[in-house]
């Protein structure tokens, strides 16, 4: 009797900080597509974002973890804090394919990052060797996004599903500029990660540019 293979979504992003939005994505995802496991990997170098704007690493790690600790079905990797140099998605996923040939991965990503997926590194890399879940909200261009799932696949051989999404107006973006001028972010984000932002005196001066 053969096994089924573990299916385990990740969640990737320079959560700079982590918030309530990346979190009801993540839940959102393992329960309708029946996932076991959403692994978290906050990004290392993002080769497409001017990296020197980015909170360091350990601090972010360490919000990420604070914010997804009592979730039994959340775990959090460092794959790509540790590896040395740019973080490129096609490699995370391959190296946690050696790490876990039993498991099969689903990559979340936001509609607008399918429609720039060529700009990656590697995009038939990627798409060779996870299944690609697109959260799209209802303002979301259908037309084009259906235009471009159909290229994607003809072209690739892509596996690409939608993750339905509801729009919330939560983004790392804002949570800075708003603890810059000094409002509540109560609500936004889990209060132990808001602890460590102030205990830290974190985005007193904007630090980032990623949502």
């Amino acid at each position: 009797m053969s096994c089924q293979n573990k299916k385990v979504g990740i969640m990737g992003g320079t959560f700079d900080p982590i918030h309530y939005g990346h979190l009801m994505l993540a839940q959102n995802a393992l329960d309708t597509f029946s996932l076991d496991e959403i692994l978290f990997v906050p990004s290392g170098t993002p080769w497409l974002k001017e990296s020197t704007k980015v909170l360091s690493k350990n601090k972010r790690v360490s919000m990420t973890g604070m914010a997804i600790e009592d979730n039994p079905d959340f775990a959090l990797s460092t794959i790509e804090i540790d590896r040395e140099g740019n973080s490129y998605s096609y490699e995370t996923v391959e190296e946690l394919k050696r790490e876990q040939p039993d498991t099969d991965f689903y990559f979340i990503m936001g509609a607008d990052s399918l429609l720039e997926i060529e700009r990656w590194k590697h995009p038939d890399r990627l798409m060779a060797d996870c299944t690609l879940l697109v959260a799209v909200r209802d303002d979301c261009d259908k037309e084009g996004l259906k235009k471009q799932i159909a290229y994607l696949t003809d072209k690739y051989q892509a596996d690409i599903r939608i993750l339905p999404a509801n729009r919330m107006d939560i983004s790392s973006t804002r949570i800075r500029q708003m603890i810059q001028e000094g409002k509540s972010v109560r609500y936004m984000l889990p209060d132990q990660v808001i602890r460590f932002i102030q205990k830290n005196h974190l985005y007193q001066q904007e630090t980032s540019s990623e949502n």
